[in-house]
């Protein structure tokens, strides 16, 4: 974390320096030649986001070509869910609600007690001590204390809506699809929906030896390798890292679901920021136990996305005004290029959640400023990565 922490306050110096000197040389030391330096620097860049956006392209439309989820094979006799919370019974409870019938052995994990119609109610205690921390110190105490006697145990986030569940493919770990739901900031749910058309990638994931991430608010895992691999790790990102760490063990079988979770989008600029940076910050330290490959491929995608603003904010413009380096025509061609897959990840994501909500599709010009709602969290949780868990305040 040290380096990307180091490198990334680094380019962002030079580049303010750059700017400035280039706009006002007056105002410049003399003895640089500070248009050249920025234009190396927005080369770099523009390079950089150009590696990471081919790689989403091979990933999404060779590695994962045709790939289509499973038919489902296990029903509600072979699930046991667990509902993740701190304390948000009401939010807990439009969850539980949302559960077919059929997933009838439900229990909620939570850090106090509260009441929910529908299902068991477990308190972690505070004696308990695990590696782990916070949501992973719960899943571990639950791992440890509940025991279960089905093939799955299907992890939910407190949050987490479930929509048109069918049962689950025969996978050692399955991931619900996700789609998350306004609750109050606009720009946050438009955040969410261009963050939809990107992770489109992960129906390549099950033709990957190690995926790249998993998404904790919906995720079943079979209840033995839970048991083999366990949660007791300190980490902020537990779903990933155990994704991660049982790809490392074994030899895994990992699918997609039918079923979505309509989890609730971060109701503010704040939130959506905290969640990004924590993220952010987990991924990259969670990284160093993959092996060098994957290592390299997820550093290079955090330091991309964190500086997927300039591209869009800086590159895209100077290219359009002709400033500098975008003179060029192979650079005002390249960043045109990726200013316009900045527009088609929204797009994809507005297609991605169907008909009713194409109306959405309006906001494209405003793509530009929805990759910095997504992004910015990412450039703090590598510049000021979080000492602890932080869960992301429910709107209900």
């Amino acid at each position: 974390m040290k380096t990307e922490r180091l490198s990334l306050t680094g380019v962002g110096a030079v580049f303010l320096l750059t700017a400035v000197a280039t706009v006002l040389p007056s105002l410049a030391p003399a003895g640089v030649d500070w248009g050249q330096l920025f234009d190396y620097l927005l080369w770099g860049t523009t390079v950089l986001f150009t590696g990471t956006a081919l790689v989403w392209v091979v990933l999404t439309y060779v590695v994962g070509r045709g790939y289509e989820e499973p038919a489902p094979v296990h029903g509600g006799d072979d699930i046991q869910v667990r509902i993740l919370t701190v304390d948000a019974a009401a939010v807990v409870q439009q969850t539980v609600d949302s559960l077919p019938t059929e997933l009838d052995d439900v229990h909620v994990i939570a850090e106090a007690d509260i009441d929910v119609a529908g299902a068991t109610v477990h308190v972690v205690p505070d004696g308990f001590d695990c590696d782990a921390v916070r949501k992973g110190r719960a899943i571990e105490w639950a791992r440890q204390t509940l025991g279960c006697d089905r093939e799955y145990v299907l992890y939910l986030d407190e949050d987490s809506i479930v929509d048109s569940f069918d049962g689950l493919p025969d996978a050692d770990i399955v991931q619900l699809r996700e789609q998350p739901r306004r609750t109050g900031s606009v720009w946050t749910y438009l955040a969410d929906v261009y963050r939809m058309g990107v992770q489109v990638e992960q129906r390549a994931f099950a033709r990957l030896s190690i995926p790249l991430f998993a998404w904790g608010g919906g995720i079943a895992v079979r209840s033995d390798l839970e048991d083999e691999v366990t949660w007791d790790r300190e980490t902020l990102v537990e779903d990933t890292a155990f994704v991660w760490a049982a790809a490392k063990q074994f030899d895994i079988d990992f699918e997609l679901a039918t079923a979505t979770c309509r989890n609730e989008a971060p109701p503010s600029l704040t939130e959506i920021l905290q969640q990004r940076r924590r993220w952010a910050a987990g991924n990259v330290e969670a990284s160093t136990d993959l092996p060098l490959g994957y290592q390299l491929l997820t550093r290079v995608r955090n330091y991309a996305w964190a500086l997927s603003p300039v591209v869009t904010l800086v590159v895209v413009p100077l290219s359009v005004l002709g400033v500098g380096v975008g003179g060029s025509g192979l650079f005002a061609l390249t960043s045109l290029l990726l200013g316009a897959l900045t527009l088609f990840w929204y797009l994809r994501g507005v297609c991605y959640y169907g008909r009713e909500k194409r109306l959405w599709a309006v906001a494209v010009p405003l793509a530009p400023l929805i990759t910095v709602v997504h992004s910015m969290g990412t450039v703090v949780g590598i510049l000021a990565p979080p000492t602890e868990f932080r869960v992301t305040e429910k709107v209900g």
